[in-house]
């Protein structure tokens, strides 16, 4: 296979679609038991292996701070004890989930007497393209394994290293619970070319999650002949309404922004009712400022702290992935929900109040993904869903929404079983 990655990279991915392809047959009728045991092996190994993976960490650490990568984008690719420790014990929370395998969803009798069943099944081939962050190989192997799927990874040049040294954890999984090794199969070269191999895969991969940049799922959407899971942007808004609790908003906002500033969850819109702009809005630009963060505002929020850069119109539709905020007052729920309509990318958006009626017409009117009461949007993750993990977010409306987890990586089947009868 080294030589065919060295010399040609058509016949490379094709090798590797053929044996996903293969390797996905058989993961189907795995037994619930084989794949947790590879799970929770790989889970062990990425602790024992643990300074491996610092030090291949390392190297891709010192080449993206000479490449001049932003400081998101280190924060995105840096691993440390404690994220090793998180990817593993993500791997034993899949473990832990049910298996949709099998899943009976609906059962019915017709009148002629047919049986019929909806039974999911794995959608078959996973192609995941990621950028920087190399815990994506294990939250993606984990999950794609769970629901019965074969997965061919490519991460980005950036975390080479990191991802090939996730990625010998968890072929040491499988091979410990006597899985073939091809169910997980990481792309092994850095060449671009293999992403546009990748997307003209039809007859081996079934769906293709991208993460990373919008350049990135720019590309991968409009390149793809495979059909996608996928979200272009992650504009998120917090919405501070007449009702909010004042120091519940500053803790919430100033989480929302700058827990991680680098993540599609992260706010990077703040609205606030006009109402309470006066009371509430100084506190949370001063807890923002003191955080680090960069405030652009519209003209009513300069008016109230001469540190907030004033906002242009490009601002309101701009991702920024960075300790930057754009601020505007708003005139009630309503123009909220309209601000968020014209600018957002049907994401992840939260409301911060204590009324409950301005609750739920936020909840029930806006078009997005995700929607919070009371709740930071840095929750916008499958892990926090109760999902063991995540292998993206989607903001389509086919197929799967939101947090793509085990059960969304799965499809379903009729099952319809007879006595002998004839269609008339």
């Amino acid at each position: 296979m080294n030589a065919i990655a060295q010399n040609d990279i058509p016949a490379l991915m094709a090798d590797i679609g053929r044996r996903a392809k293969a390797a996905a047959a058989e993961l189907a009728q795995a037994p619930t038991e084989a794949k947790n045991a590879a799970l929770l092996a790989a889970a062990r190994a990425l602790r024992d292996q643990a300074n491996a993976i610092q030090e291949a960490n390392a190297i891709d650490m010192a080449a993206g701070a000479q490449k001049g990568l932003s400081k998101a984008l280190l924060d995105r690719l840096m691993l440390d004890p404690g994220r090793i420790e998180a990817m593993a014990r993500g791997l034993e929370d899949v473990a832990a989930l049910p298996d949709p395998v099998g899943t009976v969803l609906a059962r019915w009798d017709r009148p002629n007497g047919l049986e019929i069943s909806r039974v999911r099944v794995p959608l078959g081939v996973i192609g995941v393209i990621y950028e920087s962050r190399p815990n994506v190989t294990a939250d993606a192997g984990a999950l794609c394994l769970k629901a019965g799927n074969a997965a061919i990874l490519r991460g980005g040049s950036e975390s080479f290293h990191s991802s090939g040294a996730i990625m010998e954890a968890l072929a040491r999984g499988l091979t410990e619970a006597g899985i073939t090794p091809d169910a997980l199969q990481r792309v092994p070269t850095r060449d671009r070319a293999a992403v546009g191999e990748m997307l003209t895969m039809t007859d081996t991969i079934d769906v293709i999650v991208p993460r990373g940049g919008k350049s990135l799922i720019a590309r991968v959407t409009n390149d793809s002949k495979v059909p996608l899971f996928k979200h272009l942007d992650g504009i998120c808004h917090t919405y501070v309404d007449a009702g909010a609790d004042p120091d519940m908003a500053r803790r919430i906002v100033v989480n929302a922004k700058m827990r991680r500033t680098g993540i599609c969850g992260a706010t990077e819109t703040v609205l606030v009712d006009s109402a309470v702009a006066a009371s509430h809005l100084p506190g949370i630009l001063d807890d923002l400022i003191a955080a680090g963060c960069e405030v652009r505002g519209d003209t009513e929020t300069a008016a109230l702290d001469n540190r907030v850069v004033p906002a242009t119109e490009e601002d309101w539709g701009t991702e920024y992935l960075d300790a930057i905020v754009s601020v505007k007052v708003v005139d009630g729920v309503i123009d909220a929900i309209d601000h968020i309509a014209r600018h957002g990318s049907q994401h992840t958006e939260a409301i911060i109040t204590n009324d409950a009626q301005a609750a739920e017409t936020f909840l029930n009117r806006v078009d997005s993904a995700i929607l919070l009461h009371n709740a930071s949007t840095q929750f916008a993750d499958g892990g926090e869903f109760g999902m063991g993990a995540e292998i993206g977010i989607s903001t389509g409306k086919l197929h799967a929404r939101g947090p793509v987890g085990v059960e969304q990586l799965t499809s379903f089947k009729y099952q319809v079983r007879g006595t002998g009868q004839c269609r008339p």
